[in-house]
């Protein structure tokens, strides 16, 4: 490779060796994106995508034919009846909280199947935070957990147990700040039949960040009945400057978008602005972009693999999600390489962050995202609480020749610290 960044040489022969022993890997990649664009291009033609989609917006948004359209190309890529997909979300967990509030009432049980979801759904469930902050357990919710096995997967005796009096099986995809294994869909699907066999009215509820199109087909069509996501990771392409949606049945989405704007007129209300441009391009090309974040991860495990930790999941698994943790066993291993991730990033290449208190977690957390959109992780980016195992959690990379480079740009700094030797 061409030295630009002068990187010390053993590191770029570490490299190219550490590549060359991901090629069936990034094949495996190549085919899985080049269908997943099949199905997106074929949803975009189905459903007469036009230019006037393209333009926004104000007001109410009456008769917005984008917003209505790309819930349908969303729908149907994504293998269901409806969506409601919106700039409105401001993250993955706005979107979740709004699926959670929009299905469950007074007297429901959630039942979280997968343990203890992600930090930031704590609050809102109520199993951490202030009483009487409007959780679910403040509304009457009653909240089930069924705690993982030893080896990280789930407990589906437990899950057929508790799903006998649950409204929601709510299930994690990713692992979150865990060290447990992100489900597959088929997992997922297995669950779902676990939980409608016991219960065949419970609402089975996928949080899918992270997952999108990383596989050939989504949990809605394995069992699912509502998906959840955020445009800021995989489905906005790194384009999408904002939003989330959430998509599976029609008449769970609908109560859905109730919530979110107001019973009585759900999805017919909301204006696009100057969104829509952005949402479609930004799907169209998700496939593409969640290949190359795909190859970068394998690619970053391969490498910290070859320079001693200890990466999950391993470089030649077969991926579910685009997130890898790297275990870099001490705090100064783990600061280090976020900050070598930041200066190896398009975008604030010379901040250096810190760990702060970040809200919505209940430990001190240092993010590294040189990005061109605030907290995109479909763009390179990792990020960590300050507490053990000190792995980093690595994300994103929109083109792999720069997801390569920054990850490479971290190896460096680790070596001018004198904290890894060749």
């Amino acid at each position: 490779m061409n030295n630009i960044f002068d990187f010390d040489e053993k590191l770029i022969l570490l490299s190219d060796k550490a590549e060359s022993e991901c090629e069936e890997q990034f094949s495996w990649i190549d085919r899985v994106c080049e269908y997943n664009s099949q199905k997106v291009l074929k949803a975009f033609i189905d459903n007469r995508v036009s230019e006037t989609c393209l333009k926004g917006t104000t007001g109410y948004g009456y008769g917005d034919c984008g917003r209505d359209t790309i819930d349908k190309v969303f729908a149907q890529t994504f293998g269901c009846e409806d969506a409601l997909v919106r700039h409105t979300f401001v993250n993955g967990t706005h979107a979740l909280s709004t699926g959670l509030f929009g299905v469950l009432r007074a007297g429901d049980t959630m039942l979280a199947a997968t343990g203890k979801p992600y930090d930031t759904l704590e609050e809102i469930i109520g199993i951490r935070g202030t009483k009487g902050n409007g959780s679910l357990i403040d509304f009457g919710v009653i909240y089930e957990q069924a705690d993982l096995l030893p080896s990280g997967e789930p407990d589906l005796d437990t899950i057929a147990e508790k799903s006998k009096n649950a409204k929601v099986c709510y299930i994690q995809r990713s692992r979150g700040y865990s060290l447990r294994p992100s489900l597959t869909v088929e997992k997922i699907g297995r669950i779902a039949s676990v939980a409608k066999n016991a219960n065949p009215d419970i609402i089975v509820m996928v949080d899918n960040c992270y997952g999108e199109f990383v596989e050939k087909i989504e949990p809605t069509q394995t069992g699912a009945d509502l998906i959840i996501g955020s445009l800021i990771k995989n489905p906005g392409g790194a384009i999408a400057s904002t939003g989330g949606y959430i998509a599976g049945r029609a008449d769970l989405v609908n109560l859905c978008a109730d919530r979110l704007t107001c019973v009585g007129m759900g999805k017919e209300i909301g204006c696009t602005l100057n969104q829509s441009r952005e949402m479609f391009l930004g799907f169209f090309m998700a496939p593409q972009v969640v290949s190359a974040a795909l190859k970068t991860s394998v690619f970053a495990c391969r490498l910290f693999e070859k320079l001693g930790f200890e990466t999950l999941p391993k470089s030649d698994e077969t991926r579910t999600d685009i997130i890898a943790s790297i275990l870099l066993k001490n705090e100064e291993n783990l600061v280090a390489f976020c900050q070598g991730i930041q200066a190896g990033s398009p975008v604030d290449s010379y901040v250096t962050p810190e760990a702060w208190d970040m809200p919505g977690y209940d430990s001190k957390v240092i993010m590294a995202a040189g990005a061109f959109t605030m907290g995109a992780s479909i763009e390179l980016s990792a990020d960590a609480p300050i507490r053990e195992p000190f792995a980093a959690w690595l994300q994103g990379g929109i083109t792999y020749p720069t997801g390569k480079i920054g990850v490479m740009v971290a190896a460096q700094k680790m070596i001018e610290r004198n904290l890894i030797n060749l």
